[in-house]
């Protein structure tokens, strides 16, 4: 069929105008003259969808929105309408996959009023359907049995991300990266043979920093301060703030006579634990979080070192968090953690938390390996 410019345009006209007065199978006939005679884009598609929807053709409507899509792929109405075709013949992983490819693409467009509520109801169906999945595969491995409270921590944790209950986290070092290092969140404690030497200390620890705290806390000063020859290009309401303080035994391998004298059981404890004894390593300190405080999500320099954590004064509702997983602090049990991956605190009681934190070696690196860091940061041109 040949038609002329001024004919297609009126014929589109009386398309739109029969779809606004609610005539869907007159705008179909309307839109297909359009699309029969060769000279469709992918607005006259997207009309003709609609009408064909208007008309309860679904057939239809799914192949007109075939032909947009193979012209616009970016076109976020067109699979989430898509999706609904599937859904309605009851194929929801073709209709899951429909919805999803909408909300990946909007999420990077500025998205029309009248489409946020189309695509709000299309992650509203995404949200019930893992649901119903994740119910089924509960039903299904606890049949088998494998209810939750006889999972591997792994095997759950790889659920949970599938479901959609947790993230994957991966280290991000801001400096210096050693890669092939396993993603590992907290580590086993029981797999460290100096761990039981330490905890078996906390006690003599805890009185160590009571007696501290008894006179104050003068020594202890802002975690994080400023300073005018770095400046920072974040903004950080912990910075030069008291809220999140240490006391230094050891800050980036400078040690501190003075509280290593007062401290001494918590010294030789640490002592027992395999130190980075490199430029700007070990790091010991007392760590005290204050009432009402949080420490927001940050990751650490470089992942040749593991960070530990020996609770020593720790009121409820405190929390910490590596990656996916969270844990609440024990009093005299250690956490061992890779700072590269994306951790936060928080403290809500009305106490302060105070804990030791120490850094040491990942026990992946060999001997070799080590050496080979310790001469890279030998030099403070790589700082």
């Amino acid at each position: 069929m040949q038609l002329t410019n001024i004919d297609a345009e009126r014929i589109v006209r009386e398309g739109v105008d029969a779809l606004q007065r609610g005539q869907a199978d007159i705008a179909r006939a309307r839109f297909e003259t359009i699309t029969q005679s060769g000279r469709a884009n992918a607005q006259i598609w997207m009309l003709l969808a609609v009408a064909c929807r208007g008309t309860a053709d679904r057939a239809a409507e799914e192949a007109a929105l075939d032909q947009l899509l193979a012209i616009e792929p970016q076109a976020v109405r067109g699979h989430v309408m898509k999706g609904d075709c599937r859904a309605a013949a009851d194929d929801d992983r073709a209709a899951l996959r429909s919805y999803e490819i909408a909300l990946l693409i909007a999420a990077r467009q500025d998205i029309p009023a009248d489409l946020r509520a189309e695509l709000q109801r299309a992650e509203t169906w995404v949200d019930e359907f893992k649901r119903r999945v994740d119910e089924q595969r509960e039903a299904k491995l606890t049949a088998r049995g494998l209810p939750p409270e006889r999972r591997s921590p792994r095997f759950q944790q790889s659920l949970d991300i599938l479901a959609g209950r947790k993230r994957i986290f991966v280290q991000e070092p801001t400096g210096y990266y050693v890669p092939e290092l396993p993603q590992v969140q907290f580590f086993d404690t029981g797999a460290f043979d100096w761990v039981p030497k330490v905890e078996a200390a906390a006690g003599a620890i805890r009185q160590e920093i009571a007696d501290l705290l008894a006179g104050g806390i003068d020594g202890f000063r802002p975690y994080m301060q400023a300073h005018t020859d770095q400046p920072r290009a974040d903004v950080n309401a912990l910075l030069d703030n008291r809220d999140w303080s240490a006391l230094f035994f050891c800050e980036n391998g400078i040690m501190s006579d003075d509280i290593v004298a007062r401290c001494p059981a918590t010294w030789a404890a640490v002592q027992h634990a395999p130190l980075p004894r490199i430029r700007n390593s070990p790091t010991v300190m007392f760590s005290l979080l204050r009432a009402g405080a949080r420490i927001a999500p940050h990751t650490g320099t470089h992942n040749a070192r593991l960070i530990c954590h020996l609770p020593l004064i720790v009121p409820p509702d405190c929390g910490f968090r590596v990656g996916n997983q969270v844990r609440q602090w024990e009093e005299g049990k250690l956490l061992i953690f890779d700072d590269t991956i994306e951790h936060e605190a928080w403290n809500n009681s009305n106490q302060d938390r105070v804990v030791l934190i120490f850094d040491i070696w990942r026990p992946e690196l060999s001997a070799r390996e080590r050496e080979e860091i310790a001469a890279f940061f030998a030099d403070p041109a790589f700082e």
